[in-house]
């Protein structure tokens, strides 16, 4: 069985067994290349059977071909009736795990399947928002990230379409575009089933159409594209920036920033976040089309980002008010980086379990949680640098 979007793209191709059950299933994810899932592939795994993941280019004729990814908690796919464990989402490329979810979600709704729950280890963060684009969360509550954590929640399938279009542009719809995929570039909606996303990179509606852009401090900074309603491609709007030389930021901003992202993530996490973080340098510099880039031992954030908070600092009437945009800026820093820091740290910790006696990244033993006290006072020092930093320009 092979899926196409409404401008004929094939996103999905399903094999069934004579049975009628899952003998294979592929979906595109948005830099065209394809998810494999071979459904009860192994049993050794924590919770017994597994479904494996592949990554191909494209889907192979026969057989299995690709890379092996990881594990994920078998499920019956002729009767969808929870959302599994996930074994190691970092090892997914980028808008894998969600695909997969869009096709549980879909699979589901066609079964005419209840409320989903999940039980799994880790619900974090990241998993309630990757749940958040192809699902709605039940009951209603006033703080449904912690009623996810505490396992309060169950996820009604609504999956959206996805589209693919030339130029590198993924978009994802229901009532209207929630997410586009630009170039490597992603783009969300700042509202997501009544819960505010922190999103730099946003989607709004405008009198011409729908807006994808790069926001700061809640000011747009860029736009980058301009879409129509339905999702086609109407204007590239982004500029290179233009060339300039990158400069060092204190060492202490960037310890304040991994503070901020160890926090506000899963607790067993924290203590890797911040000794992930120490193997990255932390500059200001020219950044094409996000705020954000990093690379190979460093982390360069947008010169433009640095432009928005000077212009901020420059109106802001008294010493409270410029400790308040610091935080905000601190915490901007951190929303950019953390999906990599967390990523990194989750590798950290597997690799924990392939070595004895037990060894990080730099060959430490694993590092040890310094608590929450000790990470304010980073914070705060991190403020103090950062309009110091700016102070000294």
């Amino acid at each position: 069985m092979q899926i196409v979007d409404r401008r004929g793209t094939l996103v999905t191709v399903l094999r069934r067994t004579a049975t009628g059950s899952l003998e294979s299933a592929w979906v595109r994810i948005p830099d065209g290349s394809w998810l494999g899932i071979e459904p009860r592939a192994t049993r050794d795994a924590p919770w017994g059977w597994s479904d494996r993941l592949w990554h191909a280019a494209e889907p192979p004729a026969n057989g299995w071909q690709g890379a092996r990814l990881t594990l994920f908690e078998a499920i019956d796919w002729a009767r969808i009736d929870r959302i599994p464990a996930l074994a190691e989402p970092a090892r997914l490329p980028p808008g894998g795990g969600t695909a997969v979810l869009n096709l549980i979600a879909a699979r589901a709704a066609e079964q005419g399947s209840g409320p989903l729950a999940y039980r799994g280890p880790y619900p974090t963060e990241q998993l309630f928002l990757a749940l958040l684009e192809s699902f709605r969360y039940e009951p209603d509550v006033s703080d449904p990230l912690a009623a996810f954590v505490a396992g309060g929640l169950t996820w009604r399938p609504a999956p959206c379409e996805r589209l693919f279009a030339a130029d590198g542009l993924y978009v994802q719809r229901r009532e209207r575009i929630e997410k586009v995929v630009w170039r490597g570039i992603t783009y969300y909606r700042p509202q997501w089933q009544g819960i505010a996303r922190h999103a730099p990179r946003r989607i709004v509606d405008s009198p011409e159409g729908v807006r994808c852009g790069l926001w700061a401090l809640a000011r747009r900074v860029e736009d980058s594209l301009l879409l129509r309603a339905d999702g086609d491609l109407d204007t590239i709007l982004a500029r290179e920036p233009a060339p300039s030389p990158s400069r060092p930021l204190p060492a202490a901003v960037w310890a304040g920033v991994a503070a901020v992202v160890a926090a506000r993530g899963a607790a067993p996490l924290a203590p890797f976040v911040e000794s992930v973080a120490q193997t990255f340098s932390f500059e200001w510099g020219p950044v094409a089309r996000d705020l954000v880039q990093i690379g190979r031992g460093r982390v360069r954030i947008s010169a433009r980002l640095r432009a928005a908070l000077a212009a901020a600092l420059a109106a802001a009437p008294t010493a409270a008010d410029r400790a308040a945009l610091g935080l905000a800026v601190l915490t901007e820093m951190a929303a950019l980086v953390g999906d990599a820091l967390r990523g990194r740290a989750q590798a950290a910790i597997v690799a924990l379990g392939t070595t004895e006696p037990p060894l990080t990244l730099s060959g430490r033993s694993a590092p040890a949680d310094r608590g929450g006290a000790e990470r304010a006072r980073a914070i705060t020092a991190a403020v103090e640098a950062l309009l110091a930093d700016l102070a000294g320009a």
